[in-house]
């Protein structure tokens, strides 16, 4: 039995997108604001929202970092390592990434941090870019992420590989629009 804690299924993207963009923002405001290393001019966004097995996938892009996140739509049934049920994690103090899981997706296999928030439920956070410094603009983030998955793909076709799941990634990160964004107010 999974004991997942997952956000309301029957939720339409744009109140999920709307509850990560509100949970980030809470999260920056009470743990980033004032720390040195953030890109305090870049805003909460959310990009390349979809659907892909049982998960809600999208890109999060905050003043701290640039990551992919998989919020489940169904309870997973990846087992969760001791101390990281829902009540557990109600008492432990923050952590920005948890313990790594292996996530098998669309036939192949992805490695992601587990985390929980109490609004979000349990999810999976792959972090992409971890020193948002160099970045003026989102843009420029999302355009160095790009530049990855340009080369990635170039890589694949070289090597003569196939894997469905970067082929997912790509087609759908690679020309994402913005869904939703969110300036960052400066306490």
């Amino acid at each position: 039995m999974s004991n997942w804690q997952i956000l309301d299924s029957t939720a339409s993207d744009e109140a999920v997108i709307n509850t990560v963009i509100g949970v980030f923002t809470e999260l920056y405001q009470t743990y980033f604001i004032h720390e040195l290393l953030v890109n305090h001019q870049l805003p909460i966004e959310v990009r390349a929202f979809r659907h892909t097995d049982i998960w809600r996938i999208f890109l999060l892009l905050t003043p701290w970092t640039l990551a992919r996140i998989f919020l489940p739509e169904h309870k997973p049934t990846l087992i969760l390592p001791t101390g990281w049920q829902a009540e557990e994690r109600l008492q432990a103090p923050l952590l920005v990434i948890g313990p790594a899981i292996s996530l098998p997706i669309l036939g192949g296999k992805e490695k992601a941090h587990l985390n929980y928030h109490a609004k979000l439920g349990h999810y999976l956070i792959q972090p992409l870019i971890q020193s948002m410094a160099q970045f003026n603009t989102p843009q420029a983030a999302f355009d160095a992420w790009n530049e990855v998955i340009t080369t990635r793909n170039r890589v694949i076709v070289e090597q003569q590989r196939r894997c469905d799941w970067q082929q997912e990634v790509s087609r759908r990160e690679f020309f994402a629009q913005l869904r939703r964004s969110v300036p960052i107010k400066k306490s």
